[in-house]
């Protein structure tokens, strides 16, 4: 066999050897990652669940213990059993009295999904509370949501009273132009996050009016 045929024979095998090589690492370190991932997830949501917590005594004033909700609409809510997913959180005062109630919102925002958590007084029929979950809103402008003291002071008594059928709200929340609030209901936006602060009031105006005549509706079940 001459050279030539030689030096052609080795560079297939050549290149197999490197593609087997490729592919044996490509397979390694996605294992690794799987391994890190599974090692590492419970610490995650660990963090993750004190993080909510901590956000929930944050938008219920006075709240010294929670607990978790679930809706089902044959029977009204119901404390959440392991592995089930909570729509509602509830806060109780040392008194072991019903403080107020946490509910998740999520909406689009001007960069991704914004995430967030409001508190609810059944007995002030108002919004007190406001806490951003998740965000990726622009520095500097987005994410004033979370800073603005004007903006945050919308959330100190937003009104979202119940109409008299009972069964919706008696006005929708709406976030308006910086400066043009008129209405208890609605949330005074802010300039150069338009985007972002009117994302806040649409998932605010969606959610109450799902959730606050539900809670109305079944509030002994949530006070016990």
């Amino acid at each position: 066999m001459s050279k030539a045929t030689q030096n052609t024979n080795a560079a297939p095998q050549g290149s197999n050897k490197l593609l087997i090589s490729m592919v044996s690492l490509g397979a390694l370190c996605a294992l690794l990652i799987a391994f890190t991932y599974e090692g590492t997830k419970p610490r995650i949501e660990k963090l993750k669940a004190e993080a909510l917590e901590q956000a929930i005594f944050q938008v219920i004033p006075g709240a010294v213990t929670t607990s978790a909700f679930i809706y089902e609409e044959a029977t009204g809510f119901r404390q959440i059993t392991e592995g089930e997913t909570a729509t509602i959180f509830a806060g109780y005062g040392e008194d072991g009295k019903l403080s107020g109630l946490a509910i998740e919102a999520a909406g689009q925002g001007y960069a991704d999904i914004i995430k967030i958590l409001y508190g609810y007084i059944p007995e002030q029929e108002a919004v007190v509370g406001f806490y951003v979950l998740e965000t990726k809103e622009t520095p500097g402008l987005g994410d004033k949501i979370e800073k603005d003291e004007n903006f945050l002071a919308n959330f100190d008594a937003l009104d979202v009273k119940i109409a008299t059928q009972g069964d919706t709200l008696a006005n929708t929340v709406v976030t308006v132009k910086n400066g043009e609030k008129q209405s208890p209901w609605e949330i005074d936006g802010i300039t150069g996050a338009t985007i972002s602060s009117r994302a806040i009031g649409d998932m605010l105006g969606i959610s109450t009016k799902e959730w606050i005549p539900l809670i109305q509706k079944n509030l002994e079940q949530l006070k016990k």
